[in-house]
């Protein structure tokens, strides 16, 4: 293990805590957590990070086991649908870890990450969410839908393997600001 590999373990782990007092606060944090590994491996010279998607896949334990421990505390479908979604990315993590295919992360998406931080929302209005079964059923197709882009795109098609974190900041600046 590297030095820049620990040091990227502590902040996704420590960026994971706040979940467990603020679900939703907590929960956008733990995610742009997430994203910043890739931003610490373009800024960091300390070893470097010899197979990141692998240690990507052990370090998004940390904020999802947070996620669990909150959805834990939740009642119906808030916790039954946590539950299973979260067994659902561990099949594919175990998949993914033994074979190290990342195609497989698109037949077993991280849905359980957006319905977190839905019924966290939610939950600043209703406890428990009063869920019908057409706005549960609705609900998980528009986030499904949502990851399966996502995770084709990353894992899949691997649309971003080529271009580093400040790159693809530069770009979208680029893009946003109408710069050449």
């Amino acid at each position: 293990m590297t030095l820049e590999v620990l040091v990227i373990a502590l902040v996704r782990i420590a960026g994971s805590l706040p979940v467990l007092r603020w679900p939703l606060a907590g929960g956008i944090l733990a995610i742009l957590v997430d994203l910043s590994d890739l931003l610490l491996m373009n800024v960091l010279d300390l070893g470097g990070v010899p197979d990141y998607q692998r240690l990507d896949k052990v370090l998004d334990l940390a904020y999802m086991a947070t996620f669990l421990i909150v959805a834990l505390r939740w009642t119906g479908p808030d916790r039954w649908v946590s539950v299973a979604l979260f067994g659902w990315r561990m099949i594919g993590f175990a998949a993914f870890e033994l074979s190290g295919e990342r195609a497989l992360l698109v037949v077993f998406p991280n849905v359980f990450e957006p319905w977190f931080l839905l019924v966290a929302l939610l939950h600043h209005r209703w406890d428990p969410v009063p869920w019908t079964r057409a706005s549960l059923v609705g609900s998980m197709a528009g986030l499904l839908a949502v990851k399966e882009v996502q995770e084709w795109a990353l894992h899949y098609a691997r649309l971003f393997d080529g271009i580093t974190a400040l790159e693809a900041i530069d770009r979208a600046w680029r893009w946003l600001t109408g710069s050449p």
